[in-house]
Protein backbone atom coordinates (compact mmCIF):
# COMPACT_ATOMS: atom_id res chain seq x y z
CA UNK A 1 0.00 0.00 0.00
CA UNK A 2 1.33 3.45 -0.88
CA UNK A 3 1.76 5.63 2.16
CA UNK A 4 0.64 9.24 2.29
CA UNK A 5 3.58 11.62 2.02
CA UNK A 6 3.67 13.81 5.08
CA UNK A 7 4.69 17.46 4.97
CA UNK A 8 7.34 19.11 7.08
CA UNK A 9 5.98 20.63 10.31
CA UNK A 10 4.73 24.18 9.96
CA UNK A 11 3.31 26.89 12.14
CA UNK A 12 -0.48 26.85 12.42
CA UNK A 13 -3.28 29.00 13.59
CA UNK A 14 -5.09 27.10 16.35
CA UNK A 15 -8.47 28.14 17.71
CA UNK A 16 -10.69 26.34 20.23
CA UNK A 17 -14.38 26.91 19.55
CA UNK A 18 -16.60 27.56 22.54
CA UNK A 19 -20.03 25.95 22.72
CA UNK A 20 -22.81 28.48 22.07
CA UNK A 21 -26.57 28.52 22.28
CA UNK A 22 -28.79 28.01 19.24
CA UNK A 23 -29.03 31.13 17.06
CA UNK A 24 -32.54 32.00 15.93
CA UNK A 25 -32.44 35.58 14.64
CA UNK A 26 -31.97 35.64 10.87
CA UNK A 27 -29.22 38.27 10.84
CA UNK A 28 -27.11 37.07 13.76
CA UNK A 29 -23.50 36.30 12.90
CA UNK A 30 -21.02 34.25 14.88
CA UNK A 31 -17.82 36.32 15.02
CA UNK A 32 -14.64 34.81 13.70
CA UNK A 33 -12.08 33.74 16.26
CA UNK A 34 -9.05 35.89 16.90
CA UNK A 35 -6.64 33.30 15.59
CA UNK A 36 -2.97 33.74 16.39
CA UNK A 37 0.08 32.12 14.87
CA UNK A 38 0.69 29.14 17.08
CA UNK A 39 3.94 28.75 19.03
CA UNK A 40 6.29 25.94 18.02
CA UNK A 41 4.77 23.63 20.65
CA UNK A 42 1.32 23.80 19.00
CA UNK A 43 0.00 20.96 16.81
CA UNK A 44 1.61 20.68 13.39
CA UNK A 45 -0.01 19.83 10.07
CA UNK A 46 0.70 16.17 10.77
CA UNK A 47 -1.50 16.16 13.89
CA UNK A 48 -5.26 15.64 13.86
CA UNK A 49 -6.98 18.58 15.58
CA UNK A 50 -9.46 18.04 18.38
CA UNK A 51 -13.25 18.14 18.00
CA UNK A 52 -14.24 21.55 16.55
CA UNK A 53 -10.68 22.83 16.93
CA UNK A 54 -9.60 25.04 14.04
CA UNK A 55 -6.14 24.83 12.53
CA UNK A 56 -4.77 26.70 9.54
CA UNK A 57 -1.68 27.93 7.81
CA UNK A 58 -0.76 31.51 8.83
CA UNK A 59 -1.81 32.91 5.44
CA UNK A 60 -5.45 31.76 5.63
CA UNK A 61 -7.80 32.83 8.42
CA UNK A 62 -11.51 32.72 9.16
CA UNK A 63 -13.17 36.11 9.50
CA UNK A 64 -16.86 35.16 9.85
CA UNK A 65 -19.31 32.31 10.35
CA UNK A 66 -23.11 32.28 10.00
CA UNK A 67 -24.60 29.12 11.55
CA UNK A 68 -27.54 27.23 10.07
CA UNK A 69 -30.94 27.69 11.69
CA UNK A 70 -34.29 25.93 11.25
CA UNK A 71 -36.00 25.26 8.93
CA UNK A 72 -32.90 25.36 6.72
CA UNK A 73 -30.98 23.11 9.10
CA UNK A 74 -30.53 20.25 6.60
CA UNK A 75 -27.30 19.63 4.66
CA UNK A 76 -25.76 22.69 3.02
CA UNK A 77 -24.68 22.35 -0.62
CA UNK A 78 -23.38 24.64 -3.40
CA UNK A 79 -22.97 28.44 -3.62
CA UNK A 80 -23.47 31.07 -6.35
CA UNK A 81 -22.73 34.80 -6.29
CA UNK A 82 -24.10 38.02 -7.70
CA UNK A 83 -23.03 41.53 -6.74
CA UNK A 84 -23.11 41.80 -2.95
CA UNK A 85 -25.03 38.55 -2.48
CA UNK A 86 -24.14 34.91 -1.98
CA UNK A 87 -26.80 32.27 -2.69
CA UNK A 88 -26.28 29.09 -0.70
CA UNK A 89 -28.10 25.83 -1.38
CA UNK A 90 -29.47 23.63 1.38
CA UNK A 91 -31.37 20.35 1.06
CA UNK A 92 -34.40 22.21 2.49
CA UNK A 93 -34.14 25.27 0.23
CA UNK A 94 -31.66 28.14 -0.07
CA UNK A 95 -30.33 31.17 1.81
CA UNK A 96 -29.47 34.58 0.37
CA UNK A 97 -26.65 36.32 2.25
CA UNK A 98 -25.65 39.97 1.99
CA UNK A 99 -21.84 39.81 1.87
CA UNK A 100 -21.18 43.51 1.29
CA UNK A 101 -19.18 43.26 4.54
CA UNK A 102 -17.45 39.88 4.25
CA UNK A 103 -16.48 39.97 7.91
CA UNK A 104 -20.13 40.40 8.93
CA UNK A 105 -22.49 38.75 6.41
CA UNK A 106 -26.20 38.97 7.12
CA UNK A 107 -29.18 36.91 5.99
CA UNK A 108 -31.41 38.62 3.42
CA UNK A 109 -33.81 35.72 2.86
CA UNK A 110 -34.36 32.09 3.71
CA UNK A 111 -36.51 30.12 1.26
CA UNK A 112 -37.98 26.79 2.35
CA UNK A 113 -38.25 24.51 -0.69
CA UNK A 114 -37.10 20.93 0.06
CA UNK A 115 -35.49 18.80 -2.65
CA UNK A 116 -31.99 17.40 -2.49
CA UNK A 117 -29.50 18.58 -3.26
CA UNK A 118 -30.69 22.01 -4.34
CA UNK A 119 -27.65 22.68 -6.51
CA UNK A 120 -27.88 26.40 -7.26
CA UNK A 121 -27.04 29.01 -9.90
CA UNK A 122 -28.09 32.58 -10.70
CA UNK A 123 -28.41 34.72 -13.81
CA UNK A 124 -29.75 38.27 -13.72
CA UNK A 125 -33.13 38.14 -12.01
CA UNK A 126 -33.31 34.35 -12.09
CA UNK A 127 -32.24 31.62 -9.68
CA UNK A 128 -32.22 27.90 -10.51
CA UNK A 129 -32.39 24.91 -8.16
CA UNK A 130 -31.79 21.23 -8.92
CA UNK A 131 -34.06 18.60 -7.37
CA UNK A 132 -32.66 15.07 -7.41
CA UNK A 133 -34.99 13.24 -5.08
CA UNK A 134 -38.53 12.17 -5.95
CA UNK A 135 -41.15 14.61 -4.63
CA UNK A 136 -44.93 14.32 -4.51
CA UNK A 137 -45.19 17.32 -6.86
CA UNK A 138 -43.15 20.31 -8.08
CA UNK A 139 -44.23 22.72 -5.33
CA UNK A 140 -42.19 23.94 -2.37
CA UNK A 141 -44.78 22.22 -0.14
CA UNK A 142 -44.11 18.81 -1.65
CA UNK A 143 -43.42 15.69 0.37
CA UNK A 144 -40.97 12.86 -0.41
CA UNK A 145 -42.14 10.63 -3.26
CA UNK A 146 -40.99 7.31 -4.68
CA UNK A 147 -38.93 6.82 -7.87
CA UNK A 148 -41.19 3.91 -8.83
CA UNK A 149 -44.21 6.24 -9.05
CA UNK A 150 -44.82 7.95 -12.39
CA UNK A 151 -46.40 10.93 -10.61
CA UNK A 152 -43.26 11.75 -8.61
CA UNK A 153 -41.43 14.88 -9.72
CA UNK A 154 -37.72 15.78 -10.08
CA UNK A 155 -36.00 18.45 -12.11
CA UNK A 156 -35.33 22.22 -12.22
CA UNK A 157 -37.07 24.96 -10.25
CA UNK A 158 -36.90 28.59 -11.36
CA UNK A 159 -37.20 31.60 -9.03
CA UNK A 160 -37.51 35.33 -9.69
CA UNK A 161 -34.99 37.12 -7.41
CA UNK A 162 -35.50 40.75 -8.39
CA UNK A 163 -36.55 41.32 -4.80
CA UNK A 164 -33.77 39.54 -2.93
CA UNK A 165 -35.74 39.59 0.30
CA UNK A 166 -38.75 37.92 -1.34
CA UNK A 167 -37.83 35.42 -4.08
CA UNK A 168 -40.79 34.08 -6.10
CA UNK A 169 -41.08 30.55 -7.45
CA UNK A 170 -42.24 30.91 -11.08
CA UNK A 171 -41.54 27.74 -13.07
CA UNK A 172 -40.56 24.07 -12.92
CA UNK A 173 -39.12 21.79 -15.60
CA UNK A 174 -39.13 18.03 -15.10
CA UNK A 175 -36.02 16.23 -16.35
CA UNK A 176 -35.18 12.55 -16.85
CA UNK A 177 -33.63 11.03 -13.70
CA UNK A 178 -34.02 14.39 -11.96
CA UNK A 179 -31.29 17.02 -11.68
CA UNK A 180 -28.36 16.14 -9.47
CA UNK A 181 -26.46 19.19 -10.71
CA UNK A 182 -26.91 21.73 -13.47
CA UNK A 183 -24.56 24.05 -15.35
CA UNK A 184 -25.66 27.44 -16.66
CA UNK A 185 -24.45 28.24 -20.19
CA UNK A 186 -25.35 31.63 -21.73
CA UNK A 187 -26.75 31.50 -25.26
CA UNK A 188 -24.73 33.04 -28.07
CA UNK A 189 -27.35 35.76 -28.63
CA UNK A 190 -27.86 36.36 -24.88
CA UNK A 191 -31.60 36.04 -25.42
CA UNK A 192 -31.66 32.65 -23.72
CA UNK A 193 -29.63 30.68 -21.25
CA UNK A 194 -29.18 26.93 -21.20
CA UNK A 195 -29.01 24.59 -18.25
CA UNK A 196 -27.01 21.42 -18.81
CA UNK A 197 -28.67 19.02 -16.39
CA UNK A 198 -26.63 16.09 -15.06
CA UNK A 199 -28.25 13.02 -13.51
CA UNK A 200 -27.52 9.32 -13.30
CA UNK A 201 -28.37 5.85 -11.94
CA UNK A 202 -31.39 4.72 -14.03
CA UNK A 203 -33.34 1.56 -13.19
CA UNK A 204 -35.92 -0.40 -15.11
CA UNK A 205 -38.50 0.07 -12.35
CA UNK A 206 -38.12 3.89 -12.43
CA UNK A 207 -40.63 5.21 -15.00
CA UNK A 208 -38.93 8.64 -15.19
CA UNK A 209 -35.38 7.30 -15.19
CA UNK A 210 -35.14 4.47 -17.70
CA UNK A 211 -31.89 2.81 -18.75
CA UNK A 212 -29.80 3.39 -20.68
CA UNK A 213 -29.28 6.95 -19.51
CA UNK A 214 -26.17 8.10 -21.33
CA UNK A 215 -27.43 11.62 -21.86
CA UNK A 216 -27.86 15.01 -20.26
CA UNK A 217 -31.00 17.17 -20.43
CA UNK A 218 -30.66 20.67 -21.89
CA UNK A 219 -33.20 23.20 -20.61
CA UNK A 220 -33.59 26.41 -22.61
CA UNK A 221 -34.70 29.45 -20.60
CA UNK A 222 -35.77 32.58 -22.54
CA UNK A 223 -34.39 35.47 -20.49
CA UNK A 224 -37.42 37.72 -21.08
CA UNK A 225 -39.96 34.95 -20.62
CA UNK A 226 -38.49 32.39 -18.20
CA UNK A 227 -41.86 30.74 -17.70
CA UNK A 228 -41.38 29.28 -21.20
CA UNK A 229 -38.39 27.25 -19.99
CA UNK A 230 -38.41 23.72 -21.39
CA UNK A 231 -36.20 20.76 -22.27
CA UNK A 232 -35.02 21.28 -25.87
CA UNK A 233 -32.50 18.44 -26.24
CA UNK A 234 -31.22 15.27 -24.55
CA UNK A 235 -27.92 14.59 -26.32
CA UNK A 236 -26.43 11.12 -25.94
CA UNK A 237 -22.84 11.64 -24.80
CA UNK A 238 -21.99 7.94 -24.62
CA UNK A 239 -23.37 6.07 -27.67
CA UNK A 240 -21.17 3.09 -26.72
CA UNK A 241 -22.52 3.07 -23.17
CA UNK A 242 -19.50 4.59 -21.46
CA UNK A 243 -17.27 2.90 -18.91
CA UNK A 244 -18.90 -0.40 -17.90
CA UNK A 245 -17.58 -0.24 -14.34
CA UNK A 246 -15.10 -2.34 -12.41
CA UNK A 247 -14.21 -3.38 -8.89
CA UNK A 248 -12.70 0.06 -8.29
CA UNK A 249 -14.56 2.40 -10.66
CA UNK A 250 -18.18 3.40 -11.24
CA UNK A 251 -20.04 2.52 -14.42
CA UNK A 252 -21.06 5.52 -16.50
CA UNK A 253 -24.85 5.92 -16.43
CA UNK A 254 -24.96 9.67 -16.95
CA UNK A 255 -22.86 12.59 -15.71
CA UNK A 256 -22.38 13.94 -12.22
CA UNK A 257 -21.31 17.47 -13.12
CA UNK A 258 -20.23 19.59 -16.08
CA UNK A 259 -18.08 22.71 -16.02
CA UNK A 260 -18.54 24.99 -19.02
CA UNK A 261 -16.05 27.57 -20.29
CA UNK A 262 -18.45 29.51 -22.54
CA UNK A 263 -15.95 32.05 -23.90
CA UNK A 264 -13.89 29.14 -25.26
CA UNK A 265 -16.92 27.06 -26.37
CA UNK A 266 -15.55 24.28 -24.20
CA UNK A 267 -16.84 22.12 -21.36
CA UNK A 268 -15.53 19.29 -19.22
CA UNK A 269 -17.82 16.54 -18.00
CA UNK A 270 -17.19 14.45 -14.89
CA UNK A 271 -19.30 11.44 -15.74
CA UNK A 272 -18.95 8.73 -13.10
CA UNK A 273 -16.54 6.45 -14.95
CA UNK A 274 -15.42 8.86 -17.69
CA UNK A 275 -13.88 12.30 -18.00
CA UNK A 276 -14.88 14.07 -21.21
CA UNK A 277 -14.05 17.22 -23.14
CA UNK A 278 -16.97 18.82 -24.99
CA UNK A 279 -17.29 21.30 -27.83
CA UNK A 280 -20.29 23.51 -26.90
CA UNK A 281 -20.23 25.94 -29.82
CA UNK A 282 -23.75 24.76 -30.62
CA UNK A 283 -25.31 25.17 -27.19
CA UNK A 284 -28.12 22.73 -27.97
CA UNK A 285 -25.84 20.07 -29.40
CA UNK A 286 -22.64 19.63 -27.36
CA UNK A 287 -20.17 17.15 -28.84
CA UNK A 288 -17.67 14.90 -27.07
CA UNK A 289 -14.23 15.48 -28.63
CA UNK A 290 -12.06 13.58 -26.14
CA UNK A 291 -12.55 11.05 -23.35
CA UNK A 292 -10.23 9.75 -20.63
CA UNK A 293 -10.48 7.05 -17.96
CA UNK A 294 -8.51 6.14 -14.87
CA UNK A 295 -9.17 2.51 -14.07
CA UNK A 296 -6.48 2.39 -11.37
CA UNK A 297 -7.18 5.24 -8.96
CA UNK A 298 -10.46 6.98 -9.85
CA UNK A 299 -13.71 5.63 -8.39
CA UNK A 300 -16.22 8.36 -9.29
CA UNK A 301 -15.53 11.29 -11.64
CA UNK A 302 -17.24 14.10 -9.75
CA UNK A 303 -16.38 17.59 -11.04
CA UNK A 304 -13.98 19.60 -13.20
CA UNK A 305 -12.11 22.92 -13.24
CA UNK A 306 -10.24 24.48 -16.18
CA UNK A 307 -7.24 26.73 -15.76
CA UNK A 308 -7.71 30.26 -17.08
CA UNK A 309 -6.08 29.58 -20.45
CA UNK A 310 -8.12 26.42 -21.01
CA UNK A 311 -4.96 24.35 -21.43
CA UNK A 312 -5.49 22.21 -18.31
CA UNK A 313 -8.40 20.61 -16.54
CA UNK A 314 -8.58 19.29 -12.98
CA UNK A 315 -10.98 16.39 -12.37
CA UNK A 316 -12.00 15.29 -8.87
CA UNK A 317 -12.61 11.75 -7.65
CA UNK A 318 -15.35 11.52 -5.02
CA UNK A 319 -14.25 8.17 -3.64
CA UNK A 320 -16.86 6.92 -1.18
CA UNK A 321 -19.47 9.42 -2.43
CA UNK A 322 -18.43 12.01 0.14
CA UNK A 323 -19.50 9.76 2.99
CA UNK A 324 -16.26 7.97 3.83
CA UNK A 325 -12.93 8.61 5.51
CA UNK A 326 -10.48 8.57 2.59
CA UNK A 327 -7.85 11.11 3.70
CA UNK A 328 -5.80 8.58 5.60
CA UNK A 329 -2.68 6.46 5.13
CA UNK A 330 -4.71 3.38 4.20
CA UNK A 331 -6.20 5.09 1.11
CA UNK A 332 -3.02 6.93 0.16
CA UNK A 333 -2.34 10.05 -1.95
CA UNK A 334 -3.72 8.98 -5.34
CA UNK A 335 -7.29 7.90 -4.54
CA UNK A 336 -10.07 10.32 -3.62
CA UNK A 337 -7.82 12.97 -5.12
CA UNK A 338 -7.64 15.47 -7.98
CA UNK A 339 -6.17 14.48 -11.33
CA UNK A 340 -4.52 17.15 -13.47
CA UNK A 341 -4.70 16.81 -17.25
CA UNK A 342 -3.00 18.98 -19.85
CA UNK A 343 -5.07 19.83 -22.94
CA UNK A 344 -3.19 19.95 -26.24
CA UNK A 345 -4.20 20.32 -29.86
CA UNK A 346 -6.81 22.37 -31.67
CA UNK A 347 -10.46 21.92 -32.50
CA UNK A 348 -11.66 18.33 -32.56
CA UNK A 349 -8.04 17.16 -32.24
CA UNK A 350 -7.78 18.46 -28.67
CA UNK A 351 -6.84 15.74 -26.21
CA UNK A 352 -6.26 15.43 -22.47
CA UNK A 353 -3.05 13.95 -21.08
CA UNK A 354 -2.70 12.94 -17.43
CA UNK A 355 0.11 14.67 -15.53
CA UNK A 356 -0.32 14.11 -11.77
CA UNK A 357 -2.58 13.71 -8.73
CA UNK A 358 -3.13 16.20 -5.92
CA UNK A 359 -4.45 15.38 -2.47
CA UNK A 360 -4.30 17.34 0.76
CA UNK A 361 -1.02 16.55 2.56
CA UNK A 362 -2.66 15.87 5.93
CA UNK A 363 -4.04 12.75 7.55
CA UNK A 364 -7.62 13.01 8.81
CA UNK A 365 -9.31 10.97 11.52
CA UNK A 366 -11.26 7.85 10.59
CA UNK A 367 -14.34 9.58 12.03
CA UNK A 368 -14.18 12.28 9.31
CA UNK A 369 -15.54 12.14 5.76
CA UNK A 370 -12.86 13.62 3.54
CA UNK A 371 -12.41 13.55 -0.24
CA UNK A 372 -11.86 15.97 -3.14
CA UNK A 373 -14.92 18.16 -3.70
CA UNK A 374 -16.00 21.53 -5.13
CA UNK A 375 -13.49 24.32 -5.73
CA UNK A 376 -12.71 27.25 -7.99
CA UNK A 377 -9.79 29.09 -9.51
CA UNK A 378 -8.21 31.91 -7.54
CA UNK A 379 -7.87 34.50 -10.36
CA UNK A 380 -4.15 35.21 -10.05
CA UNK A 381 -1.94 36.51 -12.83
CA UNK A 382 0.48 34.12 -14.43
CA UNK A 383 -0.21 31.08 -12.24
CA UNK A 384 -2.77 28.28 -11.89
CA UNK A 385 -4.07 28.29 -8.31
CA UNK A 386 -7.35 26.99 -6.98
CA UNK A 387 -9.17 26.76 -3.67
CA UNK A 388 -11.03 23.56 -2.93
CA UNK A 389 -13.37 21.98 -0.37
CA UNK A 390 -12.48 18.59 1.12
CA UNK A 391 -15.48 18.04 3.43
CA UNK A 392 -13.98 17.54 6.92
CA UNK A 393 -10.54 17.76 5.34
CA UNK A 394 -11.28 21.49 5.25
CA UNK A 395 -10.14 23.98 2.64
CA UNK A 396 -6.98 23.72 0.57
CA UNK A 397 -5.41 26.39 -1.65
CA UNK A 398 -3.01 24.78 -4.10
CA UNK A 399 -0.84 25.66 -7.09
CA UNK A 400 -0.86 23.50 -10.23
CA UNK A 401 1.13 25.82 -12.49
CA UNK A 402 3.52 22.90 -12.88
CA UNK A 403 1.01 20.21 -13.82
CA UNK A 404 3.35 17.44 -12.76
CA UNK A 405 4.17 18.94 -9.36
CA UNK A 406 1.13 20.52 -7.66
CA UNK A 407 1.64 21.86 -4.16
CA UNK A 408 -0.47 23.28 -1.35
CA UNK A 409 0.14 26.90 -0.38
CA UNK A 410 -2.55 27.38 2.29
CA UNK A 411 -5.10 25.40 4.30
CA UNK A 412 -7.82 25.76 6.92
CA UNK A 413 -9.85 23.07 8.67
CA UNK A 414 -12.00 22.21 11.64
CA UNK A 415 -11.35 19.15 13.72
CA UNK A 416 -13.75 16.19 13.50
CA UNK A 417 -17.37 16.52 14.58
CA UNK A 418 -16.81 13.51 16.81
CA UNK A 419 -13.68 11.89 18.20
CA UNK A 420 -15.34 8.48 18.61
CA UNK A 421 -18.09 8.08 15.99
CA UNK A 422 -18.15 8.70 12.25
CA UNK A 423 -20.25 11.81 11.63
CA UNK A 424 -20.57 13.37 8.16
CA UNK A 425 -20.00 17.07 7.64
CA UNK A 426 -17.43 19.59 6.48
CA UNK A 427 -17.20 22.06 3.64
CA UNK A 428 -19.20 21.19 0.52
CA UNK A 429 -18.01 24.10 -1.63
CA UNK A 430 -15.15 26.55 -1.17
CA UNK A 431 -14.96 29.35 -3.75
CA UNK A 432 -12.98 32.56 -4.25
CA UNK A 433 -15.18 35.57 -4.97
CA UNK A 434 -14.11 39.22 -5.09
CA UNK A 435 -11.33 39.05 -2.54
CA UNK A 436 -12.52 36.37 -0.12
CA UNK A 437 -13.10 32.63 0.12
CA UNK A 438 -16.66 31.51 0.92
CA UNK A 439 -17.35 28.02 2.20
CA UNK A 440 -20.74 26.36 2.66
CA UNK A 441 -20.15 23.89 5.48
CA UNK A 442 -22.69 21.06 5.53
CA UNK A 443 -23.16 21.36 9.29
CA UNK A 444 -21.55 24.59 10.52
CA UNK A 445 -23.03 27.06 8.04
CA UNK A 446 -21.37 29.78 5.95
CA UNK A 447 -17.67 30.46 6.60
CA UNK A 448 -15.78 33.44 5.20
CA UNK A 449 -12.00 33.30 4.98
CA UNK A 450 -9.27 35.76 4.08
CA UNK A 451 -6.24 34.66 2.07
CA UNK A 452 -3.08 36.74 2.40
CA UNK A 453 -0.23 35.34 0.32
CA UNK A 454 2.22 36.99 -2.05
CA UNK A 455 1.40 34.40 -4.69
CA UNK A 456 -2.28 35.39 -4.77
CA UNK A 457 -2.23 39.18 -4.26
CA UNK A 458 -3.16 39.83 -7.92
CA UNK A 459 -6.48 38.00 -7.47
CA UNK A 460 -7.79 41.09 -5.70
CA UNK A 461 -7.63 42.92 -9.06
CA UNK A 462 -10.40 40.72 -10.50
CA UNK A 463 -14.00 41.53 -9.65
CA UNK A 464 -17.03 39.61 -10.89
CA UNK A 465 -20.60 40.90 -11.13
CA UNK A 466 -21.82 37.31 -11.09
CA UNK A 467 -20.16 33.96 -10.47
CA UNK A 468 -21.50 30.47 -10.99
CA UNK A 469 -18.33 28.45 -10.60
CA UNK A 470 -19.41 25.70 -13.02
CA UNK A 471 -19.89 28.45 -15.62
CA UNK A 472 -16.24 29.34 -15.66
CA UNK A 473 -15.37 32.96 -16.46
CA UNK A 474 -12.06 34.10 -17.90
CA UNK A 475 -9.97 36.83 -16.30
CA UNK A 476 -7.02 38.98 -17.31
CA UNK A 477 -3.82 36.97 -17.54
CA UNK A 478 -0.50 36.94 -19.32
Amino acid sequence: MIKLHMPRPRHLRVVALATTGVLVASALVAPASNAQVAPPSAPTATAIPGVDEIVSSPNLRQIANVPKVAPLDATNSDIAFQGRYAFAGNYNGFVIYDISRPSAPTVTARVLCPGSQNDISVHGDLLFLSTDSPRSDDSCNSTPGAPTEKGSWEGIKVFDIRDKANPRYIKSVETACGSHTHTLVPGKDRKAIYLYVSSYSPRAEFPDCQPPHDSISIVKVPVKKPTDAAVVATPNLFPDGGFPGSGTGSATTGCHDITAYPSKDLAAGACMGDGILLDIKNREAPRVINRVRDTVNFAFWHSATFNNSGTKVVFTDELGGGGAATCNEAIGPNRGADAIYDIAGRGDARAMTFRSYYKIPRVNADTENCVAHNGSLVPVLGRDIMVQAWYQGGISVWDFTDSANPKEIAFWERGPLSADTFVGGGTWSAYYYNGHIYSNDMVKGLDVLELNDWRTWSAKLTRYNELNVQTQPSYLGW
